[in-house]
């Protein structure tokens, strides 16, 4: 499965998540250690924040360890806030315009996971996306699928329940014409100034989803496995919605509206 991480804070270079640390995400990239596939080489992406509203973003289908564009770009761009994430293909090509993070308008978004028998329900979902949104279906994941019906149910006024109408009217049409595990996911999003991140599964098996808040740097990374492992991290636990903002954090129980 996929690897991620995501910083808010004060700016920092983009590579010190992406590269620096001793389990940095591009280490993450061919060692991970919490998760189904220690290999992940199906693709990476950036989206960072910067001087305008919208994020930058960067995206190829390259392996992260092995493009120097990455480590150069990573080495001179500073943000205040960013997502980065290195893709393992749950079934979809490797191509662009399926690698993470995803942006529409000011938000960006990736994700970790799987929506169970996706493959077979791939027209219904995308049908749960309207016209006016559908311009922005790329690629042909359940990530990005997820994302742009979380769009449609109200993902600028309210974040939470925007993301549980979404991923319940997923999760209810995987139950009914699916197969299981019917959800599993670790997912970060923002809209420039806010981070939000949540973890959730139908089964035992919700994908890791850990903070930590940083003196040093004046900002938090939220990572789907701990960048530097000999550290203390908080880990999140299954079923938890997160709002990361300067130094605060707020959690709420997170169930999708099925």
């Amino acid at each position: 499965m996929c690897r991620w991480a995501a910083y808010t804070g004060q700016p920092i270079l983009l590579e010190e998540v992406v590269c620096r640390p001793g389990h940095s995400l591009i280490e993450q990239s061919h060692g991970a250690t919490q998760s189904k596939t220690a290999i992940n080489a199906d693709g990476f992406g950036i989206a960072w924040y910067g001087e305008r509203p919208e994020p930058g973003l960067f995206r190829d289908i390259l392996p992260a360890w092995s493009d120097p564009n990455l480590r150069s770009i990573t080495a001179q761009v500073r943000s205040s806030l960013f997502l980065a994430h290195v893709r393992a293909s749950t079934g979809t090509a490797t191509s662009r315009n399926n690698c993470h993070p995803f942006a529409v308008g000011r938000w960006s978004f990736m994700h970790n996971g799987q929506i169970g028998g996706f493959e077979h329900l791939r027209r219904e979902v995308d049908m749960m996306i309207p016209d006016a949104l559908y311009p922005q279906r790329r690629g042909a994941t359940d990530s990005e699928a997820l994302f742009l019906v979380a769009l449609s149910e109200g993902l600028e006024e309210d974040p939470i329940g925007a993301f549980a109408r979404a991923v319940g009217r997923l999760e209810r049409l995987s139950r009914e014409r699916g197969a299981e595990p019917h959800v599993r996911l670790s997912a970060a999003f923002s809209d420039g100034e806010t981070l939000y991140a949540c973890r959730y599964a139908t089964d035992e098996h919700a994908p890791t989803l850990y903070h930590r808040w940083s003196e040093t740097f004046g900002g938090r990374a939220v990572v789907s496995e701990p960048l530097e492992l000999g550290q203390c991290w908080d880990a999140i636990d299954a079923g938890t919605f997160c709002c990361f903002r300067g130094q605060e954090v707020r959690t709420h129980p997170f169930a999708p509206i099925v």
